[in-house]
């Protein structure tokens, strides 16, 4: 295998958020451009993620770029009440603890 590509792999495999979004542009052909704001499409990731029912790494990556955005901790876990009604019970609760981890919490640690 060529250097470059173990190199992509590797970074794909951290969730490097510009290789990710570069790898996502060229696969899919989308306009680099949009008419959402940062914060929007950060927030409609986030949703999508519970949706999804993603890893924590993933969970993590959608955080840091939330709040680079300018999102608050607040409007993050309002995405998650915001799409419970969609996702159902099952996915909420799995997406919970995840997400809580992703903004430093222990949701599962009892006190």
């Amino acid at each position: 295998m060529r250097p470059e590509h173990e190199e992509l792999l590797r970074r794909l495999a951290l969730n490097d958020a510009r290789t990710t979004e570069a790898a996502l542009g060229i696969v899919l052909g989308l306009p680099q451009g949009s008419r959402l704001g940062a914060k929007t499409r950060a927030l409609a990731r986030v949703a999508a993620l519970i949706a999804a029912e993603s890893a924590l790494t993933s969970y993590q990556w959608a955080a840091d770029t939330a709040f680079a955005a300018g999102a608050s901790e607040e409007e993050v876990v309002d995405v998650l009440t915001a799409v419970a009604p969609i996702v159902g019970s099952a996915r909420l609760a799995a997406a919970a603890p995840q997400l809580a981890l992703a903004l430093g919490y222990d949701a599962e640690q009892r006190t």
